[in-house]
C-alpha cells in the first residue's frame, strides 16, 4: 500500500468552562485518539480550547482552515439548543458549502442511543480545501458519531482539495 499522505487536523474544543479552567477538557483528547486509531496518514494536530463565542469561533475556524492548512476540523461542543451552542451557525458562516448529510447521519445513529440526541444540531461543511465537521461534546458520542460518518470523510477532504486519507 503507498505511504499516505500526511495531514493536519484541527480539533477544536468549545467550552466556556473547561476555556476558564473549571474542568479538563475530555473532548478535544478523545476526538484526537480517535483520529490516531482510524486515519493511517502521518501529520500534525492543531487544538484550541475556546469559550462559546461566535466571533472567536469563526476566526478559529478561519485560521485553522485558511493559516494552518488544516484538511480536517472536527469541533467538540456547542451544538445543543441553548443560547450559547453556537458551533452550527459559525460553521456555517464560515463555509462555502454546507454538508447537511453529516449531522442528518449523526443524529440518525445517536437518537438510537439516547433519545435527546435529537436535539443536537451538528453539520458539516467545506471551506476552502478543508471539511469542517461538527461534533457533540460527549466523548461516547463523538465516536458514535464519528463511526457513523467516518466512511464519507476521505471523499469529502479528497473532494474539497485535501489529501486522499486512508482509514485503518
Amino acid at each position: 500500500m503507498d505511504q499516505p499522505e500526511p495531514i493536519t487536523i484541527g480539533i477544536v474544543t468549545l467550552s466556556d468552562r473547561a476555556s476558564r479552567g473549571e474542568y479538563e477538557d475530555v473532548s478535544g483528547p478523545a476526538i484526537r485518539e480517535y483520529c490516531a486509531r482510524n486515519i493511517r496518514n502521518p501529520g500534525e494536530f492543531v487544538y484550541r480550547l475556546i469559550p462559546d463565542e461566535g466571533p472567536l469561533l469563526r476566526e478559529t475556524l478561519i485560521e485553522l482552515c485558511d493559516d494552518h492548512g488544516c484538511s480536517l476540523v472536527l469541533t467538540t461542543g456547542g451544538t445543543g439548543p441553548t443560547v450559547r451552542d453556537i458551533t452550527p451557525e459559525a460553521t456555517v458562516d464560515v463555509c462555502r458549502i454546507t454538508l447537511p448529510g453529516f449531522g442528518e447521519q449523526m443524529r440518525r445513529i445517536s437518537v438510537r442511543q439516547v433519545p435527546t440526541a435529537i436535539l443536537s444540531r451538528q453539520t458539516a461543511g467545506i471551506r476552502g480545501n478543508s471539511l469542517i465537521v461538527n461534533l457533540p461534546g460527549n466523548p461516547k458520542a463523538i465516536s458514535v458519531c464519528l463511526d457513523s460518518v467516518i466512511g464519507a470523510v476521505p471523499g469529502a477532504v479528497h473532494l474539497s482539495g485535501g489529501p486522499h486519507l486512508q482509514l485503518y
